[in-house]
């Protein structure tokens, strides 16, 4: 087995999602585009680009919003499910999902990494991490 290179996203103020398992850095919560997905394990993020994940087989499944094409996505560290990308979308309204990932909010951790932080602020996702969702209609919903 090879050696294993992992990308540290370097501290800017914004919040960093890390592997719950190993704490490998996945994404910035800038890279956000929408809060409003789900998946089989609740609540989920749509995002533009991830770092240290390695995608799975090509699998066809149906969803909520209709059939697409995706691949599980998983912890390069450790080998976890941490979500899935799109690769294909049969319905044209909901192409604008391909080549764009789906966080599992329960897979990672949140915290604020900034230079004048010594110590991360660490909470799980889905409580550190919450907004108005709850209230708003989940039109984007998506689940297997």
């Amino acid at each position: 087995m090879g050696r294993l290179l992992l990308v540290s996203l370097p501290p800017t103020g914004a919040v960093i999602y890390r592997c719950k398992h190993c704490d490998t850095h996945l994404a910035y919560a800038t890279d956000i585009i929408s809060r409003m997905f789900r998946c089989k394990h609740g609540k989920a993020y749509l995002l533009d680009k991830m770092v240290n994940v390695n995608d799975g087989e090509k699998d066809e499944r149906m969803m909520t919003t209709g059939m697409h094409t995706v691949c599980d996505i998983f912890c390069v560290a450790c080998g976890s499910i941490v979500g899935w990308k799109y690769l294909a979308a049969v319905d044209k309204a909901q192409r604008y999902k391909v080549g764009k990932f789906l966080l599992d909010r329960a897979e990672v951790l949140a915290a604020v990494v900034g230079a004048a932080h010594t110590h991360a602020a660490t909470a799980t996702a889905s409580s550190g991490d919450e907004d108005d969702d709850d209230n708003q209609q989940q039109s984007d919903d998506d689940s297997d």
